[in-house]
């Protein structure tokens, strides 16, 4: 069979699986190339990354305390790794196609374990931060690579099915990760968690080494698109650190504006070399699906509000309700644990229909779910916030499953790794928009009502108006409770400030929620995808 332009090559045995390995003349050894263990081999890597991103912000406080960070130094542990894993994405996608998918997903399975062991040996803050840099290349190189493999050795029939799978690992992983962690952390010590990539990473190697079969797109010769290289990365990274920036300081600070101004200048010189270079980066022409294109805006504006809403409920659980990180972990399992069932669900549905029913679906739920818990207040039992929680997971695996098919499927199959790339960064953009979009009309809000509600609960006039000054801290949860102060002060500065904050949950929420409305309508432009994969063994 001869091979069409832009078709994929893979290791000699690639089709149909031959008894004998044609290169070496000698057996095939037992499961090289098989689907379900290559799968297997994926999630653990990915599995990997899904524990690093809950397991960091169960670990913070214990890390502040024993490194002396400051809020701001703290807040870089993960955004040093946002960073790197965020701007690096697309092109790690092209070195995936162009070098091979298995190396360099084995590749940055290696950095990111290496990296995990040297994070939880760093004796200061500056080498915790270096080696999370470190970690996000090396999250950067596994991410898209994962589902560069999946497409190239599943069949149409069965890679919606196998996309679930995937994606109930990141849920596994999502809804362990606060527990594990925070069992680590208070029984052992902040470094073990970082440490337990190291045995993960071991065995993804092992499993990955054994039956992971090579692919690259043998097309793609000659120089690397260097200069798009260096555009989009840049761009990349003045639009996350503009977003960082804002949340932390407003959109109306210099910094995010200049940086947005720098990041628009430099997407536009990105666009004129991809469209002049014989190989760009990241082929333009791939948006001319309008289905990839509705995808990807939907995947931003989907984790926009998943991402923001667990950041908020994660604060209002432990720093309103007063709950320890386990506890708060353990009933956000109704979240968690949804998305497990959800993602295979989502794979169902999306081998049945098409990725436009999930994905109506998983916008309505997310639509359904912040309007809900808008509502709740400050001291709303548990009875009225876990069936939002079980909304909220299901539209998690909906829209991360059937968003990942109508990328990756309207792709052609040699441009699999930029297609995983353009997706894993869709994600992250998505939630650093909304954790710092959400957060900036959150802490709006509280510094608008602070006064009122302090004063509303009883905190005398004077006092009340030195305590509205503090609606950075109030807008984290806490209430800013002087020292020495006790009894019924207290108590009427810790509602006041609750009630202030509850006010900003509620009006970041109410948001999220239109946002989500929005995106049932860019759902309703997705089609299925052309899955096919030219040669991919039989299931």
């Amino acid at each position: 069979m001869s091979q069409s332009k832009g078709a994929e090559t893979l290791e000699p045995g690639a089709v149909h699986a031959p008894p004998r390995d044609r290169a070496r003349g000698r057996p095939a050894r037992a499961g090289h190339g098989h689907p379900w263990l290559t799968l297997v081999a994926v999630a653990l890597g990915v599995m990997m990354v899904g524990l690093d991103a809950t397991v960091v912000a169960i670990a913070n406080p214990a890390i502040a305390k024993d490194l002396g960070a400051s809020l701001s130094g703290l807040q870089w542990v993960t955004n040093a790794y946002l960073l790197a894993l965020a701007v690096t994405l697309i092109p790690a996608g092209k070195i995936a196609d162009r070098f091979g998918r298995k190396r360099t997903f084995l590749a940055g399975v290696i950095g990111f374990a290496i990296s995990s062991v040297l994070i939880g040996l760093s004796g200061g803050l500056g080498m915790v931060i270096f080696w999370r840099v470190v970690q996000g290349f090396a999250g950067a190189l596994l991410q898209p690579a994962s589902l560069a493999i999946l497409r190239n050795t599943f069949p149409a029939d069965r890679l919606n099915a196998a996309i679930g799978i995937w994606g109930s690992t990141v849920g596994i992983s999502i809804a362990g990760g606060p527990i594990v962690a925070g069992l680590l952390v208070e029984n052992v010590n902040w470094e073990s968690v970082f440490f337990l990539n190291a045995p993960l990473g071991l065995v993804a190697l092992l499993v990955g080494l054994w039956v992971i079969r090579e692919s690259r797109d043998e097309e793609a010769v000659g120089s690397f698109d260097l200069p798009g290289v260096a555009l989009l990365t840049g761009a990349l990274f003045g639009l996350v650190w503009g977003l960082i920036k804002a949340g932390e300081d407003g959109f109306g600070d210099a910094v995010p504006l200049v940086s947005f101004a720098v990041s628009v200048v430099l997407f536009a010189a990105f666009v004129w070399n991809e469209l002049r270079v014989e190989r760009p980066l990241l082929p333009l022409g791939l948006f001319r699906s309008v289905s990839l294109s509705a995808a990807t805006g939907l995947i931003v504006l989907g984790f926009f509000g998943m991402f923001g809403t667990v950041f908020f409920i994660t604060l209002y659980l432990q720093q309103v309700h007063g709950m320890s990180p386990v506890d708060a972990g353990v009933r956000m399992l109704p979240m968690t644990g949804v998305f497990i069932v959800a993602s295979p669900l989502a794979g169902a549905l999306t081998s049945r229909f098409g990725p436009r029913l999930p994905l109506v679906l998983g916008m309505a739920f997310t639509a359904a779910a912040m309007f809900g818990l808008s509502r709740i207040g400050v001291d709303a039992p548990y009875v009225e916030l876990w069936p939002w929680f079980v909304l909220v997971g299901l539209a998690f695996g909906m829209v991360i499953v059937a968003g990942t098919e109508a990328i990756v499927g309207n792709a052609p199959a040699h441009l699999a790794g930029v297609a995983g790339g353009l997706q894993q960064t869709a994600a992250q953009l998505g939630g650093v928009l909304g954790t710092s979009v959400l957060g900036v009309l959150l802490s709006t809000k509280v510094g608008d009502v602070l006064f009122g509600r302090l004063t509303g609960a009883g905190v005398p006039g004077p006092a009340a108006e030195q305590l509205a000054g503090q609606g950075g801290i109030v807008s984290q949860g806490v209430a800013p409770v002087p020292p020495g102060t006790s009894g019924p002060a207290a108590e009427a500065i810790t509602k006041g400030s609750h009630l202030a904050f509850m006010d900003g949950f509620q009006n970041a929420l109410t948001v999220a929620g239109a946002v989500a409305v929005v995106a049932i309508l860019a759902a309703l432009l997705v089609r299925r995808g052309n899955t096919q994969v030219e040669g991919a063994a039989a299931v």
